[in-house]
C-alpha cells in the first residue's frame, strides 16, 4: 500500500449533469487490485497460474466481508460492522476497507487533469489490447503515485452508493475492466451494479486510515 496525501477532488456524472467537490483526507490505498492469491488466503484455493490475476466475480457484499476477514487475520480492527439489514463503516477502526469513490478518484488522477494519467495502451488492459481476458496485475505503468491498473483490468468497487433515490442500495464501480471500449477507461467514468451480483470484470481494491 501507498500513502496518499490530502487533498479534495472535483467528482461528476455525466447523467444527471452534476458536479461535486469532496475533501479527501490522508489514507493508504494498495498498489493493485486483490490477486487471486491474495483473495484465496482468506477465502480458499487459487486455481494455479492464476496467482497474480485480480480477483473477480466477487460482489460488493463479498468485497466488505473479505476486508474484515483480511483485518482479523492481520490483527487489525475490522471497519465494517453489521446492524439488522444496513452495514455501517466504523471511522475508527484501523482495518481494511473499500476506497470511497471520492478516494479511488483522487487516487487515480494522482494530482494530473486529464482523462487518462497516460496513454492508454501503456497503463490499462481494454477491449483493444486484452485478448478478451484479465492480465496479471501491475505489468502496465503505474500512474504517477505508484498506483498499478487503476483504469481496465477489472473495475472496482467503492463503498459509496450511486445514486439512492434512484437506484436504491447499488454501489458504485470505477475504472473500466478488460472489455471495455476505451471511452469506458476514463477517470471520471461511473459505473454500478447491485451489491449482490458478481461478474467476470469487477473486482477490488484495499484502502486502509
Amino acid at each position: 500500500m501507498v500513502d496518499l496525501p490530502a487533498g479534495q477532488v472535483t467528482l461528476s456524472d455525466r447523467r444527471t449533469q452534476h458536479r461535486w467537490t469532496v475533501a479527501v483526507a490522508a489514507y493508504r490505498l494498495a498498489v493493485a487490485p486483490v490477486t487471486r492469491a491474495q483473495y484465496a488466503r482468506v477465502v480458499g484455493e487459487c486455481p494455479s497460474g492464476t496467482e497474480r490475476l485480480p480477483v473477480d466475480s466477487v460482489s460488493w457484499e463479498d468485497a466488505v466481508r473479505f476486508c474484515d476477514a483480511l483485518s482479523e487475520i492481520d490483527g487489525l480492527t475490522p471497519v465494517y460492522r453489521a446492524t439488522g439489514e444496513n452495514l455501517e463503516w466504523d471511522r475508527s477502526a484501523d482495518g481494511y476497507r473499500l476506497p470511497t469513490e471520492a478516494e479511488w478518484e483522487y487516487a487515480c488522477r494522482a494530482g494530473t487533469t486529464t482523462p487518462r494519467y497516460s496513454e492508454l495502451d501503456d497503463i490499462a488492459w481494454y477491449r483493444a489490447n486484452s485478448d478478451s481476458r484479465p492480465h496479471e496485475v501491475g505489468t502496465k505503468l503505474a500512474n504517477p503515485w505508484g498506483l498499478h491498473d487503476m483504469l481496465g483490468n477489472v473495475w472496482e468497487w467503492c463503498w459509496d452508493t450511486y445514486d439512492p433515490e434512484v437506484y436504491g442500495s447499488y454501489r458504485v464501480l470505477r475504472g473500466g475492466g478488460w472489455f471495455d471500449e476505451h471511452w469506458s477507461c476514463r477517470v471520471s467514468v461511473r459505473r454500478r451494479s447491485h451489491p449482490t451480483l458478481r461478474l467476470d470484470d469487477v473486482g477490488f481494491r484495499l484502502a486502509r486510515g
